[in-house]
């Protein structure tokens, strides 16, 4: 794999779980409700990390690999 998706995403997650903590404090919201929405929020943007690096991880592997078939049909085309 080229990115490690499951740091990515906890580390996005935790970010997004703080954001939204902030906001419901600034808001005016329970420390209760505060904190069962970041963390619903911290697990849906978990899975929608994961997700989006997936599609990242796939599309750079892609990539990579079309480049090496290129360099290698280059390397044939010489000889």
């Amino acid at each position: 794999m080229v990115l490690q998706i499951r740091s990515i995403a906890v580390s996005i997650a935790i970010a997004g779980f703080f954001a939204l903590s902030i906001v419901g404090t600034v808001t005016g919201l329970s420390p209760d409700t505060c904190c069962k929405r970041a963390l619903l929020g911290a697990l849906a943007t978990y899975f929608a990390a994961s997700i989006a690096l997936k599609a990242i991880n796939s599309i750079l592997a892609q990539a990579m690999i079309a480049s090496q078939v290129s360099k290698d049909n280059a390397g044939d085309n010489k000889n």
